[in-house]
């Protein structure tokens, strides 16, 4: 990897993160007392986990299993918060639900994101337990959606500089 690259790829990594965490924030502040800046740093985390892929098709591949981890995920937390109030140890089965469920599909690739949207939504869902566990759940799914949407664009767009992160 040559300098430029070495600056470029982090530049594109840093303005998708901010990019994504500038709309997940504005999204979820149209929902009054569902957490604007956890909307923001969802979607950017989901912004960083599809552009660190090595090359546009695995950026691509990880955005698809980034958009249905993430609704796996959120539905198996909105479900449990909806029966049971949060619970650390609820947390974990839940994640062992959801885990389980993503192999009983035959996607069991997409458990390590489903499990850490769980931990998201239930954790949020925890800081204020008055908040809809359906609508936090939905939330956070759309925030997933915002930041994959973003590296999308941004790693087609620059599709031609995409190298091995190192």
């Amino acid at each position: 990897m040559n300098r430029a690259e070495r600056l470029r790829i982090p530049a594109e990594i840093a303005l998708a993160a901010l990019v994504a965490y500038w709309l997940g924030s504005w999204f979820t502040s149209l929902f009054p007392g569902y957490l604007p800046k956890i909307g923001g740093l969802w979607s950017a985390i989901s912004a960083i986990v599809v552009m660190t892929q090595a090359t546009s098709n695995e950026a691509l591949s990880s955005a698809s299993l980034r958009i249905l981890g993430s609704a796996i995920g959120a539905a198996t937390s909105a479900v449990y918060l909806t029966l049971l109030p949060f619970h650390p140890a609820g947390m974990a089965l839940a994640i062992f639900a959801t885990v389980l469920l993503c192999a009983a599909v035959n996607v069991p690739s997409h458990g390590r994101l489903a499990a850490i949207t769980v931990i998201v939504v239930m954790v949020t869902s925890s800081l204020d337990p008055k908040l809809s566990p359906g609508l936090n759940a939905l939330l956070r799914f759309a925030e997933s959606c915002i930041g994959t949407g973003v590296a999308v664009l941004a790693v087609l767009i620059w599709q031609g500089s995409r190298r091995q992160i190192q």
